[in-house]
């Protein structure tokens, strides 16, 4: 059997269309599990007008429930000859089940009587007659709209149901609507409904009505046609995963539409020129085989149209687009970029943070304290001051109030074209970078320690409000801020204490009214770059353990946590470190009694200590010296070698004796050897094999 659940709604937005199909296919297959209704498998289907729930091989009845039920204690249910008394006969028949088949179970609290209940399955059109309007109404939205006279609330209006359990109609209500039989094709094609009597008709005739219902299918034919258009026009078409995702969830039906404006727009940035395309009209920018851009755009329309009617209207709506582009890229560019810098005084940055203005004297001074912690050259820590002075002067630009997209982007040409040097402009240009997942870090050091500045500034800022995220909340997208500094740090090999940097951030701060003191924004944000760490390196491909470990002994440099990861990694497979990590646990345990730090080689007396001591003698001076250097892959296979020795000791000496100098001396050289070896990682959160 199969079960097909359709709702038809007014226009989806093409941005929730992912959500959507996310919570059905979860909360579809929490709901049948829940509900003992077995099924081979689920697929989830969304075009801009309907949501398909499509369950295959679903069982007919739901499984029987086997449920026990706990009664009173067998001391209580038994007498001494073990004949049920009163007590188990009245709770056998609250049961309804035989006296007879009650039986005994041990628990925590003693023995106690039990009755066993089976449960008879009902038939599967009945149960999902009553869970489909909870798989509906658990579908959750940022903003529900309400239709009608009900209050009943989804992300669109509802408009059909088709609930088919093969060929029978599984019914059920919500908001006044009940399933039928009939769906819809395209829409302003399609008028007339389509009857449909099974979840394989309804795939059929909605492929004959020239709807792609799958998504993937749906991407794969815009992309084959896209290319096959900007092709017949001489260009291509670059990837753009985000774009196409979104026109995928715009069309059922796509229709590629290639159309063109004046060459003379491309003499303005390419950014510019791109932004309204795809962030406003959703066309594909074409390309040459050189990498420059075309006057042309791809469009996709929905079904059959009239192409030429359509280009018209998509070139005419872009051609507005662009000309006022241009003209406020010419009327910014009358003044130089520094001249906007004092507009900012009057542009609120956030409540409570002060002005932008206020902002940008915060990440000038923040940009210095980075260049000289970092060490960069006079001319580098100039440009990032300058940068920073500049960065934010391009908010008050025409076109980035009417493209907020380009901030960034077009400080870094105007800037340019206001003749500051390279490092000034491509800074400004990088600051907000890495802007998404995957995306590049600054390439230059001004422009990376600009970027850091301010993303610590806009953290500590919020944390220092209180606008720390909160579940899936993250409305300032301070998670990605994070991932980014994190991200610049390790791509640069910058080496400075996070911790130390949070401090000058919130000192930069004061005079403002913030809500918390800087040890509790310290401490909430070391805990929140932490899990951003984590999460970070999890994604890589990293161990758990190896990330537990990397993490432990301290964060506040993640440069250091990242070359203790990778060392962690490359070494973790040997044997020698395998047999190093079950001495150092030992090692590690036995220390924490150690009641002092000094080793008198006077009272070593066991072999096996002695040698010990003297294996750590010489390998300790070339673990240190790899750990000042930050070589932990180096540091931690000299580090193993100290195995073969560690091992012998635990063999041949007994670490806590009565004798008391021979035990604080036995356990302060194990105390040396956790406490050296520890700076490498937590050794003792990774799993050892077998």
């Amino acid at each position: 059997m199969d079960y097909l659940l359709e709702i038809g709604v007014e226009e989806l937005p093409a941005r929730l269309a992912d959500q959507v199909i996310d919570q059905l296919q979860k909360s579809g297959e929490k709901l049948l599990q829940e509900n003992r209704i077995g099924f081979a498998g689920i697929s989830v289907y969304t075009t801009p007008r309907r949501m398909t729930f499509y369950v295959q091989g679903i069982a007919e009845v739901q499984e029987d429930l086997l449920e026990e039920v706990k009664g009173p204690p067998k001391r209580v249910a038994f007498d001494e000859s073990g004949q049920p008394t009163k007590a188990a006969q009245g709770f056998a028949r609250s049961q309804n089940v035989p006296l007879e088949s009650l039986i005994v179970r041990s628990t925590p609290a003693g023995e106690y009587v039990f009755a066993e209940k089976r449960i008879k399955g009902q038939p599967t059109a009945q149960v999902l007659s009553e869970l489909i309007p909870q798989l509906i109404s658990s579908l959750s939205f940022t903003r529900p709209m309400r239709w009608g006279s009900g209050d009943f609330r989804f992300i669109r209006p509802i408009r059909w149901l088709v609930s088919l359990l093969d060929d029978k109609i599984v019914d059920f209500e919500i908001s006044g609507l009940h399933p039928g039989c009939y769906t819809y094709g395209l829409r302003n094609y399609s008028k007339e409904p389509i009857e449909v009597h099974s979840p394989e008709e309804y795939f059929q005739k909605l492929k004959d009505a020239s709807v792609i219902l799958n998504q993937e299918e749906r991407k794969e034919k815009i992309w084959e046609l896209v290319r096959e258009e900007a092709a017949r026009a001489g260009g291509i078409i670059q990837p753009d995963d985000e774009l196409l995702n979104e026109v995928t969830h715009l069309v059922e039906s796509p229709t590629p539409i290639c159309g063109g404006f004046d060459p003379r727009l491309l003499k303005l940035p390419p950014e510019v020129v791109i932004t309204p395309m795809k962030e406003h009209q959703r066309y594909f920018p074409v390309w040459d085989e050189e990498g420059n851009l075309m006057p042309l755009f791809i469009a996709c329309a929905n079904g059959p149209v009239n192409k030429e009617m359509v280009r018209q209207g998509n070139e005419k709506v872009l051609r507005a687009r662009l000309h006022d582009a241009e003209f406020f890229f010419h009327e910014d560019i009358k003044t130089p970029l520094e001249e906007k810098v004092n507009k900012l005084e009057k542009v609120v940055h956030m409540e409570g943070l002060g002005t932008i203005y206020d902002k940008v004297k915060r990440l000038v001074a923040l940009s210095g304290y980075l260049a000289d912690l970092l060490g960069l050259t006079e001319h580098q820590k100039e440009a990032a001051e300058r940068a920073a002075y500049l960065s934010k002067a391009d908010l008050v630009t025409d076109m980035v109030f009417e493209f907020p997209e380009l901030q960034g982007i077009m400080g870094g040409y105007y800037a340019r074209i206001s003749k500051e040097n390279k490092d000034v402009f491509r800074a400004i240009r990088d600051h907000y970078m890495p802007r998404f997942s995957g995306d590049k870090v600054p390439a230059s050091k001004p422009g990376a320690v600009l970027a850091i500045a301010d993303k610590i500034d806009n953290l500590t800022g919020c944390f220092a409000l209180g606008l720390e995220p909160t579940g899936s909340q993250d409305p300032f997208a301070l998670r990605r801020q994070a991932l980014g500094i994190c991200h610049i740090v390790i791509n640069h090999e910058f080496d400075f204490s996070l911790e130390e940097l949070i401090a000058k951030a919130y000192e930069n701060l004061s005079g403002m009214e913030l809500a918390y003191s800087f040890d509790q924004v310290r401490d909430k944000m070391m805990d929140f770059f932490k899990a951003r760490l984590r999460y970070l390196f999890l994604e890589e491909g990293y161990a758990y353990d190896t990330v537990e470990a990397a993490l432990g002994p301290s964060f506040d440099n993640i440069i250091l946590v990242h070359k203790r990861l990778e060392a962690l990694t490359a070494v973790r497979s040997k044997p020698e470190f395998e047999f190093l990590l079950t001495a150092y646990t030992r090692a590690s345990h036995l220390a924490r009694q150690a009641e002092g730090d000094e080793v008198n080689p006077a009272l070593l007396v066991e072999k096996g200590e002695l040698e010990l001591y003297d294996a750590w003698a010489r390998i300790k001076k070339d673990v240190v010296r790899f750990l000042d250097k930050g070589k932990y892959r180096e540091a931690l296979l000299h580090g193993s070698e100290l195995a073969g020795p560690l091992d012998r000791f635990f063999d041949q000496v007994m670490v806590m004796v009565e004798d008391i100098p021979l035990r604080r001396n036995r356990l302060a050289l194990l105390k040396d050897i956790a406490e050296t070896l520890g700076q490498m990682g937590d050794l003792e959160k990774i799993v050892r094999n077998g």
